[in-house]
């Protein structure tokens, strides 16, 4: 692991607890052990403010680059549960990849339990959409991707 423990956004962190206590009642066992998993890692993870985030760890709205087994690459962005859309290559951040990817950085290679059973993922890279916090809560700005 690039940066020894996962490394998180305060504000972001607190809006993924909210999202994970929201989920804890998902049916899926994957979801769940998915959930419990980051969860823990949540406790050792290095919380920081977001002008000291690195621009290569992965948050709500990166843009990641992963390479799986059989040197399969695909590009997602990890966004909130209601801007998800697979055809849109937009994954839940409360999904077993979104969940397996945040806080981790560019150049980690990570093992998570995945519906199909565990997998590894090596992220390729990362790249950040701007944001600004209005109100405690994230909006996207239109500027575009950025580094």
């Amino acid at each position: 692991m690039k940066y020894g423990n996962l490394i998180v956004e305060k504000k972001e962190k607190e809006f993924l607890k909210e999202l994970m206590a929201l989920a804890k009642y998902y049916r899926d066992n994957t979801y769940k052990a998915s959930i419990e998993k980051l969860n823990e890692e949540l406790k050792h993870a290095k919380i920081i403010t977001i002008g000291e985030m690195p621009v290569d760890v992965i948050r709500l709205d990166s843009v990641v680059t992963i390479e799986t087994p059989y040197a399969v690459q695909k590009t997602y962005q990890i966004v909130t549960p209601d801007k998800s859309d697979m055809r849109k290559n937009k994954i839940s951040i409360l999904a077993p990849m979104g969940l397996a990817l945040f806080g981790y950085a560019e150049g980690d290679e990570i093992s998570w339990q995945f519906p199909m059973g565990v997998s590894s993922i090596k992220i390729l890279q990362v790249l950040q959409e701007e944001k600004k916090a209005v109100n405690g809560k994230y909006n996207e700005q239109h500027s575009g991707i950025s580094q």
